[in-house]
């Protein structure tokens, strides 16, 4: 057949899904899933560990979030299904890449949902009258976490109610959402503008210019405020025009999610009161443990607290209501893409057969929507606190991206015929390049960071395997362990190079809240404590040395996952759900 015409082949619909979600709902799940928790608490966490110069933070990892989007644009539009992150790879590389990246996929979606639950209580009991019963500033009480758990299964509700209701519920408050961040920005832009802050106390913070620079893009809060842009791909099999919407919804919210980020980032360094910075003695000092009346409250609720001490109490108010409202928001979309991507696991042959099931009258996976929500409750009883969530989140997404660009490459080699409504220009280029990046955040994450993600990659491989071995799904197959090869070296070489490299061992966390330590050359050094001795400073690999090793060793992996992949009639078989051979054969 002629690539004229494979450009006339349509992907079909065999998700068995109510196809009803428009450009406007699909672009509004990923932007609801962009801003929730991370414009409430982002900018003041990573100012802390960069002071201004964490507006060059956000401007990186917005332009990795930005390829890595694009890379999710075109594959999104080629395979139009439920669940996307958690398949690609599977479609590229077979069963063992794909049962590790979606395992990434599963677990980062099902942690989000509470993490925004508690954000909403944790910033929503600094207000009301007897807050402290919901919230003790370090965790839940059993009063918050019953409160909880009524949030969460108020989001199941919904869910298995069906798309329409979701995507109605959703729709507004993304609107609302986008909204007030940026009535945020235009009043403390035009109100309380102090320019004095961006230069009173340094540019920089922490000693290292470029390596707090760094440092921000994880551990602040940033890589994990950006994340969501995928949200439109997991319901790609409820789209109703996924060839056209797809990849115009992942771009447009990431789009206007990371401006939104950078001039939120930007205001709220312009708007904080000039008294905090010489009371704390700088940026870094904004984190500090310390039981100060006036510094609990603003790293309790930091918008609505500088808009109060500036005289908005019209605006805190607002901030305070949207500080149930936005969380709330994001945890809903994440709780439904987390049930499509176990939806995507059984569809792949992963996980029992059972969790692919429609609901005959809704078209949802009622399954996979109960258990994520019951995972998600799981997850609130040792870690009842938004900061302690933090890592669980991250440790399980930095990875999540990784699986896309080598999709994509390799099926650039494998089907370059099939008809592509976005296609990535210079992917040659920027697919190896978007994995790269990808791996960089891993690096930049840490060694607590990185065993925490071995230790629960460890725990879905067990779950999977037990899957597989009693035969709880009849479309498992055969481990595709040669197209895969690559994913041993890739997962255990990164720890060496994480645990010896600039940024471990103990990973690199923060000043704020879980946050005691930043890092500084190879140790562990407190804010403010005076510096490491340049024996400690020099014990891993120098910054620049360290950065080089995980580009080249990043590059070595993708060209041989490039050399390792799947034959073209292997891919044919994983893709008959969305490309019959039938339909190839036309």
């Amino acid at each position: 057949m002629s690539l004229q015409q494979h450009q006339g082949i349509q992907p079909v619909d065999t998700e068995g899904m109510a196809r009803e979600a428009g450009l406007l709902s699909l672009m509004w799940a990923s932007e609801g899933s962009i801003i929730g928790s991370g414009w409430l608490f982002g900018a003041l966490t990573a100012a802390t560990f960069a002071g201004p110069s964490v507006i060059i933070s956000w401007v990186v990892a917005s332009i990795i979030v930005i390829f890595l989007a694009l890379v999710h644009a075109e594959l999104g539009g080629l395979f139009p299904v439920s669940g996307g992150t958690s398949r690609f790879p599977h479609y590229a590389f077979g069963s063992l890449a794909g049962a590790t990246f979606g395992w990434f996929s599963y677990i980062q979606a099902a942690t989000v949902a509470p993490i925004e639950v508690l954000a909403a209580i944790q910033y929503f009991s600094a207000w009301i009258p007897g807050g402290s019963s919901l919230y003790t500033g370090t965790k839940l009480t059993a009063l918050g976490i019953v409160i909880a758990i009524a949030l969460v299964a108020l989001f199941t509700v919904i869910n298995v109610l069906g798309i329409r209701w979701l995507t109605r519920a959703n729709d507004s408050l993304t609107t609302w959402k986008v909204l007030i961040p940026v009535l945020t920005i235009i009043v403390f832009l035009a109100v309380q503008f102090h320019g004095s802050n961006f230069s009173s106390h340094g540019f920089f913070t922490h000693g290292s210019a470029f390596k707090s620079i760094l440092i921000a893009i994880p551990s602040g809060g940033i890589v994990f405020s950006l994340l969501g842009f995928e949200q439109a791909v997991q319901l790609g099999g409820e789209s109703a025009n996924p060839k056209r919407d797809l990849p115009r919804a992942v771009i447009g919210s990431v789009l206007i999610g990371t401006a939104i980020y950078v001039l939120v980032q930007v205001a709220f360094i312009a708007a904080i009161q000039p008294q905090y910075l010489t009371s704390f003695h700088g940026w870094a000092g904004l984190g500090a443990s310390i039981h100060n009346h006036m510094l609990v409250r603003l790293q309790s609720a930091p918008f609505a607290t500088v808009a109060t001490v500036g005289g908005l109490a019209w605006l805190a108010f607002i901030l305070h209501l949207d500080a149930a409202v936005s969380p709330s928001g994001t945890g809903l979309i994440y709780l439904t893409s987390a049930s499509r991507i176990s939806f995507g696991l059984a569809r792949n042959g992963y996980i029992p057969a059972a969790f692919e099931r429609n609901h005959p009258r809704t078209k949802v996976p009622v399954l996979g929507i109960i258990v994520t929500a019951f995972i998600g409750i799981l997850f609130l009883l040792p870690f009842p606190s938004w900061n302690s969530l933090v890592n669980v989140v991250t440790s399980a997404s930095v990875l999540m991206y990784a699986g896309a660009p080598l999709a994509l490459g390799a099926l650039r080699h494998q089907k370059p015929e099939l008809p592509r409504t976005f296609r990535l220009p210079a992917a040659g280029i920027l697919a190896p390049l978007s994995f790269v990046l990808a791996t960089l955040i891993v690096y930049w994450s840490g060694w607590k960071t990185y065993s925490t993600l071995m230790v629960v990659m460890v725990i879905g491989f067990l779950l999977m395997g037990a899957s597989y071995v009693f035969h709880l799904n009849p479309k498992a197959k055969r481990i595709d362990w040669r197209a895969a090869i690559w994913v041993f070296p890739y997962v255990l070489g990164m720890i060496p190079i994480s645990y010896f490299g600039g940024f471990g061992p103990g990973g690199i966390i923060g000043s704020v809240g879980p946050f005691k330590h930043v890092l500084v050359g190879g140790c562990n050094h407190q804010a403010g404590n005076g510096g490491c001795t340049a024996a400690q400073a020099h014990s891993g690999l120098p910054l620049y040395v360290g950065l080089g090793v995980v580009i080249v060793f990043a590059l070595v992996i993708y060209y041989a996952a490039m050399w390792t992949r799947l034959d073209p009639e292997q891919v044919d078989e994983n893709v008959a759900d969305v490309y019959p051979p039938s339909l190839a054969a036309g």
